[in-house]
């Protein structure tokens, strides 16, 4: 597995995890599609400009062209401040594979190793044992479940967090 930079031409892979009912039953429904290609080119400037890192999974690093799904990880601010914030998605043929826990970790010991972006949380829903479930055998410690806005919805949401530089081992 491997990790790089979203492109511009990853709109397909944006439009099956974020357009697709099941995909998107956790997170309030399917996004519609137009304005995916917009979305796309703006996640892939950020990327390119190293002010998020938003990362497709490549499940073989031999055959680049096929996506297993996303990682990401950005700042924005909340109630309390600045935060940083990590989420992913997973398409559903490659799921129980282990390749989110594997993009999470991957993009957690990154950001340890470039003492980057501080403690990191997560809000997975809370009807999504998998995601919950990565939290958890990552080392994230739950600290409450919360309401989050998602795309413009409100979603019942575990609140997780950790702090690479501490929780994750070198």
């Amino acid at each position: 597995m491997q990790l790089r930079n979203v492109m511009p031409d990853d709109v397909e892979a944006y439009v099956r995890m974020r357009c697709d009912p099941a995909m998107m039953a956790d997170l309030g429904g399917p996004l519609p599609s137009h304005g995916m290609a917009d979305k796309v080119r703006r996640d892939a400037e950020q990327a390119a400009g190293d002010l998020e890192w938003i990362r497709m999974i490549v499940p073989d690093a031999g055959d680049p062209g096929v996506v297993a799904g996303s990682v990401a990880l950005w700042s924005h601010d909340s109630d309390d401040g600045p935060i940083s914030e990590i989420g992913w998605m997973v398409l559903p043929e490659f799921q129980g594979r282990g390749l989110g826990k594997r993009a999470v970790r991957v993009l957690l010991e990154q950001a340890r190793d470039q003492d980057r972006w501080g403690v990191v949380h997560a809000f997975p829903a809370t009807r999504n044992a998998a995601s919950n479930g990565i939290c958890r055998s990552v080392g994230f410690r739950l600290l409450a479940q919360v309401e989050v806005d998602f795309a413009g919805r409100v979603i019942h949401s575990n609140h997780w967090a950790i702090d690479p530089a501490k929780d994750l081992a070198a």
